[in-house]
């Protein structure tokens, strides 16, 4: 008699479906993103399911690399990737351990090996997601221990595949010069996603929902005011997607309690304490062609990160 196996049930099971409906609601957007995170899901519920009926299975390579640019949700989806591998049993705990160039590469000689072991031994049953990974490779620099950092990290991806995943991120561009760098680290790397910049209209919509998340709403005018906001920020260096977002709103909030704060004395009813009117936006150094959070005098040059 044929063995059978309810793929709907085992969805269910397994709870994926849950992490999966968190990543629609904490982000905006980012279709191609979450159609290859739940291609990647089916694809280790047909491979759990082959399992049970004891078909020939080989351990799939989970290895990936995000590029895009800051504030695109690359931290966020690393975080439901490795919940979701947790749940279907290929990860033990499923937890993510954020490192940069700085927690891998060490100053002297002897010093890299170990610090590249301690964080993948603290990445163990999840996921290690190293950010600005192209710091790594510092090519015509002989005193740099970056190519010692990577080696390990190769070694380990492969000997060690079922313990831990490791999540390359950065800008495409320069993560691409990487992988050209080491073809035994592209290899090793399954699966390559891209995560598009933010269109306005999904920027406003982010904006929306953090306000909501807040107890916050924009005024009469206030939303056509931001989406100005947002088309005049966007063209300045620094842009840095959602995160720029959060960060506007933080000094809308600030310059909004400021204006309540000088109604001293004044009763305040609860939707004023709530809407954002258009003069909490329209303080921005934003509409002077400046970038909040940098002093006028300082030159607006791209960051090299």
């Amino acid at each position: 008699m044929d063995s059978s196996i309810d793929l709907s049930l085992a969805y269910a099971d397994s709870g994926v479906g849950e992490v999966l409906d968190q990543l629609d609601c904490e982000l905006i957007g980012l279709r191609p993103v979450k159609t290859r995170i739940r291609e990647i899901a089916a694809l280790l519920l047909v491979d759990r399911a082959r399992k049970d009926l004891d078909l020939a299975s080989t351990m799939p390579s989970l290895h990936m690399s995000f590029t895009g640019r800051p504030g695109t949700g690359k931290t966020t989806v690393a975080i439901r990737i490795s919940q979701i591998l947790h749940r279907l049993g290929y990860l033990r705990k499923g937890h993510v351990v954020t490192v940069t160039r700085d927690d891998l590469v060490g100053q002297y000689v002897g010093h890299t090996a170990p610090k590249t072991r301690e964080m993948i031994k603290r990445a163990q049953g999840g996921v290690l997601f190293i950010d600005e990974a192209y710091y790594l490779y510092k090519p015509g620099n002989e005193r740099d221990y970056g190519a010692e950092a990577i080696e390990i990290l190769l070694q380990d991806m492969e000997s060690r595949r079922g313990d831990f995943v490791v999540i390359f991120a950065g800008y495409k561009d320069k993560m691409d010069a990487f992988y050209q760098s080491n073809p035994g680290l592209s290899s090793r790397v399954a699966h390559h996603i891209d995560f598009p910049d933010y269109s306005n209209r999904e920027l406003l919509a982010i904006a929306q929902l953090f306000l909501v998340q807040q107890n916050y709403y924009f005024g009469d005018e206030a939303e056509g005011i931001f989406e100005d906001y947002i088309e005049r920020r966007r063209q300045l260096p620094f842009f840095a997607n959602a995160r720029s977002i959060r960060n506007a709103l933080d000094r809308t909030r600030l310059r909004q309690a400021n204006r309540l704060f000088a109604r001293m004395g004044e009763p305040l009813s609860r939707d004023e304490l709530m809407t954002i009117e258009p003069a909490d936006i329209l303080a921005s150094r934003v509409f002077q062609g400046e970038v909040e959070g940098r002093h006028p005098t300082q030159p607006l040059m791209e960051s090299s990160e």
